[in-house]
């Protein structure tokens, strides 16, 4: 099969096939356009999927662009970010990268163009006014008093606004269109307003900054764009799109076409929303790994190879829907389940004593890093006659169904020898502190020779040379699927979103672990150690994802 017969197909895809078959287009240039207010959330992800694998796919090319026309709530932080994000999805944009700002120059060469042909004034009614003005959907709007000024008149009036001789708010530049249109953003759009901001790229150089509306199309066009792809909210503003496209000098004709939003469960998609958990500090920052960033998945132990796969498998469509948690959830988990080498780490850490091992005595035994991939190799795993296991995996009694250590049962600890509990120790509430048993020496990598099994296999730790580590188990930071749709989004917070376990015990290999690195903790899930560890030596581990979804038993 060719390459291009396994390539994806969506309705975008049909039409790029279709715009080279006929030769309306030679070659493919898109772009991904953010603007530089905030972390890219993971419906950007799906969107620079989107945009880079076109052109990867089609040997066109992709832009990175920061539609940066809002200097009041950009940062340069958030450009560095969404440049770090991009890269580490595993994509590479084309040439240097390009800024709206970059463009300030023809932008306002265009408005000038508009303003010449009589299509663009400077209007002196205020915000309240303007609204007043533009009607509602069941009620055209009226005409500004400042719509019929003259074309000298408007350029001089423009040319104050330029110069910074009009105040914020007093007037603004809007085009002339249709104040009766049945679509809001045909009725005389504003297109330029005054704001004495310092801006991350441009400095001072300017006090009027443009629409998004108007400079985004413009953007497209100076760049060359073919396939200009967009979320669906922007659907009724491609008749402005298209109003400015076909009003002025472009260099290009690029087209807009719009896909439906990513709306994924238990999480919000508003960028409002996610700065008021940040700058009201329900969470520890942007890359929190409740968050639904790409740094926040990064951090929390998502691998690109698994956003890219989630992308691929809820695909490009019309339709608004929204994606269940578990699918994105499937997607981390067959990836880690592959390549993730394993280690063993105890969360709630009870002592176990091997009575019949020889006082002193130490072994090193080797063990896979994973069960069914040989090039992972082995590591050393250190074994005493006192171990930690979990508190949990041990009864004094219990059913047929628990297949863990009971007293005078027998369980096999990985990787390691066949054990039998004999009894406990406990403290004054009545909890067990030290569980004794004897091992089968002649069990190593083997049953027993008088043919009994043991009923399960445990995890453990070596109680002198394991480390002790904090745990941080992440769930989901909202309790219903669609925390937007309540009225206090704030109350539907998860409170077990985060559970900080700090003396658990973890096999000493783990000293090793890098930044982001993933393992699978026997039995336990799926784990990173945190790029965030302000203390060098300590060890932080973020849970990424449980070994199976416990959500979907809990909805049932």
């Amino acid at each position: 099969m060719s390459e291009a017969e396994n390539r994806p197909t969506n309705f975008i895809r049909q039409i790029i096939d279709a715009d080279l078959a006929s030769g309306k287009h030679n070659a493919v240039q898109t772009r991904f356009p953010p603007e530089p207010n905030g972390f890219l959330h993971i419906g950007h992800a799906k969107a620079i999927c989107l945009n880079f694998g076109i052109a990867q796919d089609y040997n066109g090319l992709c832009n990175l662009r920061f539609d940066d026309t809002n200097p009041e709530k950009e940062d340069i932080d958030y450009v560095h970010a969404i440049k770090k994000d991009v890269q580490w999805l595993g994509f590479e944009w084309a040439g240097d990268i390009h800024y709206s700002s970059g463009y300030f120059d023809q932008l306002h060469g265009f408005a000038v163009e508009l303003i010449e042909k009589g299509l663009a004034y400077v209007c002196f009614l205020n915000g309240e006014e303007t609204r007043e003005y533009r009607g509602t959907l069941n009620k055209p709007g009226k005409n500004s008093p400042y719509r019929d000024t003259s074309v000298e008149e408007n350029l001089a009036l423009f040319e104050k606004m330029k110069n910074g001789e009009c105040q914020e708010g007093e007037c603004s530049l809007r085009a002339k269109i249709d104040m009766s249109s049945s679509f809001m953003c045909l009725r005389d759009p504003i297109i330029y307003r005054v704001r004495f901001a310092h801006h991350h790229q441009t400095g001072d150089k300017w006090c009027i900054y443009p629409m998004y509306d108007f400079t985004h199309c413009l953007s497209d066009a100076i760049e060359g764009i073919t396939h200009s792809i967009c979320t669906l909210e922007f659907q009724d503003n491609r008749r402005l799109y298209d109003w400015v496209i076909d009003n002025v000098s472009v260099p290009s004709i690029p087209h807009q076409y719009e896909f439906s939003r990513l709306n994924l469960e238990y999480t919000l998609m508003s960028k409002r929303k996610l700065h008021t958990l940040v700058e009201e500090k329900l969470v520890d920052g942007w890359d929190d790994p409740r968050m639904p960033t790409v740094a926040a998945f990064r951090r929390r132990g998502y691998t690109p190879a698994s956003l890219r796969e989630f992308a691929k498998r809820i695909g490009v469509t019309k339709m608004e829907n929204t994606v269940e948690m578990s699918v994105l959830e499937a997607c981390i988990r067959e990836d880690l389940n592959d390549n993730a080498p394993r280690a063993m780490a105890v969360l709630d850490p009870i002592k176990l004593v091997i009575e019949n091992y020889a006082e002193g005595k130490t072994e090193d035994l080797t063990v896979k890093n994973h069960p069914s991939d040989e090039s992972q190799g082995v590591r050393i795993v250190p074994f005493s006659g006192e171990l930690y296991i979990e508190a949990e995996d041990f009864r004094e009694e219990a059913n047929k169904k628990y297949k863990r250590l009971v007293v005078d049962k027998a369980v096999r600890l990985r990787g390691a020898y066949v054990v039998t509990a004999t009894r406990c120790d406990k403290d004054e509430q009545g909890n067990v502190t030290t569980v004794y048993c004897t091992y089968n020496e002649d069990t190593l990598g083997k049953n027993p020779t008088d043919g009994t099994k043991p009923k399960g296999v445990i995890h453990w730790v070596d109680a002198q040379k394991s480390l002790t580590a904090t745990v941080r188990l992440y769930d989901r930071l909202f309790t219903v699927p669609n925390p937007a749709a309540e009225t206090d989004f704030q109350s539907v917070m998860n409170p077990e979103s985060l559970v900080v376990i700090n003396n658990a015990k973890v096999e000493p290999s783990l000293a090793n672990a890098k930044a982001e690195q993933a393992f699978q903790f026997e039995r336990q899930g799926y784990f990173c150690l945190d790029s965030d560890i302000k203390n060098t030596g300590d060890l932080v581990f973020n849970r990424t994802v449980g070994l199976r979804d416990t959500w979907a038993k809990i909805s049932k």
